[in-house]
């Protein structure tokens, strides 16, 4: 049996949802057993019970987390500069979360544990399309959006994007980076909705903050 870690009681269901989060989104959902999680967590499996039921109700307590964390990470970034440098902010934090990622992480969800799969889903949407309006309605303002933009219909456009990088039979892993389609989403939409001085920021911007 694995030797316990002393970790303070108010804590230990939360360090348990976010050990086992890392641990997932690494080796993935499917192949992962209890046993598993309690020894690379340095616990006993009887201290992992006590906080969850099942794998399922880890796993619903996993995604509950990562969009808590993701969404506290996009409010936390700092509003100074533009539209563009908000969404560019955005693109990195979601690229480097993407690191790492195991390729199975959706399909696992979606097929062995179906209710998490459509929380995570109708979380994520109504999240990227909040932010994804907000920045629009922020780009216009600043005059490096077009004004003409039906910001409904390309939000929710914006969104439909996004899932497709976790599109494993669209982008296979072993042929595509996660972070690099992430970022053409990135200019692709930005380009898409720009300005003549917003195009031209962009393109700077790119090349003072990227390595080609």
């Amino acid at each position: 049996m694995a030797q316990e870690k002393t970790t303070p009681p108010v804590n230990a269901a939360e360090r348990i949802v976010a050990e086992a989060a890392k641990i997932f989104w690494t080796y993935g959902i499917k192949s992962v057993t209890m046993d598993d999680l309690a020894t690379r967590m340095g616990i006993s499996k009887k201290t992992l019970y006590q906080h969850v039921a099942d794998k399922n109700d880890l796993v619903e307590k996993v995604v509950d987390h990562v969009a808590r964390e993701f969404k506290c990470g996009v409010m936390c970034i700092s509003r100074a500069g533009n539209a563009i440098d908000e969404l560019y902010a955005i693109t990195n934090t979601v690229a480097e979360r993407l690191k790492g990622i195991h390729p199975s992480i959706h399909f696992d969800l979606e097929k062995y544990h179906p209710e998490a799969f459509r929380r995570m889903m109708e979380t994520r949407r109504r999240e990227v399309y909040a932010t994804t309006v907000a920045n629009m309605e922020r780009g216009i303002k600043e005059g490096i959006y077009r004004n003409d933009l039906n910001i409904p219909i390309i939000a929710t456009l914006y969104i439909s994007r996004l899932e497709v990088v976790f599109d494993g039979d669209l982008f296979p892993a072993d042929r595509f980076n996660p972070g690099e389609v992430h970022w053409a989403l990135f200019r692709y939409h930005v380009r898409g909705i720009a300005s003549e001085k917003g195009v031209k920021y962009l393109v700077n911007k790119v090349k003072k903050d990227q390595t080609p």
